[in-house]
């Protein structure tokens, strides 16, 4: 994968305030030029043998392959989670205009 595409990285947190805090961080250091926060969705898992079901939100966050592991370091360092869960998923296809404009938000100084 090319460094200056676009990712869509996906993290989940336990509640509004801890993804708002972290996405402004993420932006400010312009690890990302977008992130979304989703309303609560429930989460059904299996940790440390036992079956947990837990409202979270979902963050998706908007960058470049270039950025990824000081996104991932960021989110490490910030998460309130043992083992938060962190994915990149490469877009195959998109406007034109809106992934350069990704691009043009997450380069650095």
């Amino acid at each position: 994968m090319d460094n200056d595409n676009v990712i869509l990285v996906l993290t989940n947190l336990p509640d509004r305030e801890a993804a708002k805090k972290l996405a402004s961080l993420i932006v400010t250091e312009k690890l990302a030029a977008c992130v979304n926060i989703s309303a609560d969705i429930l989460s059904i898992y299996n940790w440390d043998g036992e079956q947990q079901a837990d409202t979270e939100v979902q963050m998706m966050i908007k960058t470049r392959q270039a950025r990824y592991a000081r996104l991932e370091a960021l989110i490490l360092s910030q998460h309130p989670y043992d083992l938060p869960e962190i994915i990149a998923i490469p877009l195959v296809a998109g406007l034109p205009a809106y992934l350069e404009w990704v691009r043009k938000e997450t380069e650095t100084p």
